[in-house]
């Protein structure tokens, strides 16, 4: 567990307090005690809460739609699920037999312990050390999504520019996918009719794909 605690930069006074944010139901069944679900429960609630006073207070521009929608981008399975990767939280799992069997690395399980540990943090330190938690290790998915909520949909234009004088056939293919896990940059190129129009990266592939798009829109003018 002190490993654990050194990757999230945080050490628990209540030693059991952790131990039960690692323990999946599976466990808890097998075993005869608490799983993770309720610190889960609550560790959902400040995650929104403490995300939505840090885009209400560090994106000003953003309107409330926008803020609602990187907030959903932000607080999701995939972008938790990073984070568990990022700490190894696989390692720390407590997990029934069926589950460490199957792996014990799915995303739902890693991501459900990042919002267990939200909650143990809280309850152990208070709000300020799960705040420092959360931001620390999401600042930049919000950094991310902030940008591309604004975004024009650039897919959109280049689609309607090509098919000006009827149907064609577009198609993104992901080229290439660079760096760890939780910090990986996509290269995507967009063809019409099997002719190569441009390539673009970003660091998921819908923002690599619109990079391209936009590029090609470019190359156009």
């Amino acid at each position: 567990m002190k490993e654990l605690e050194e990757n999230i930069g945080y050490e628990f006074k209540n030693k059991e307090l952790l131990k039960t944010a690692l323990t999946h139901t599976s466990y808890a069944y097998e075993h005869n005690v608490e799983s993770n679900e309720k610190l889960e429960f609550l560790g959902d609630s400040i995650l929104e809460f403490i995300s939505s006073i840090f885009l209400f207070e560090n994106y000003k521009k953003l309107k409330e739609g926008e803020m609602t929608k990187v907030r959903a981008t932000v607080v999701c399975e995939n972008s938790l699920y990073k984070v568990a990767k990022k700490h190894n939280f696989s390692d720390f799992l407590n997990l029934g037999k069926s589950e460490r069997l199957s792996g014990g690395d799915r995303p739902a399980i890693l991501a459900d312990s990042v919002e267990a540990v939200i909650a143990a943090i809280y309850l152990d330190g208070g709000l300020e050390q799960a705040k420092n938690f959360i931001i620390e290790n999401l600042k930049d998915e919000i950094e991310i999504a902030s940008k591309n909520v604004g975004q024009k949909d650039y897919k959109t234009v280049l689609q309607e520019k090509l098919q000006e004088n009827g149907e064609v056939e577009i198609k993104y293919t992901i080229l290439n996918e660079t760096g760890p896990d939780h910090d990986k940059t996509f290269e995507a190129q967009v063809e019409c009719n099997h002719r190569k129009l441009a390539t673009g990266k970003g660091k998921s592939k819908k923002q690599a794909e619109m990079e391209a798009a936009r590029k090609a829109l470019e190359n156009m003018k």
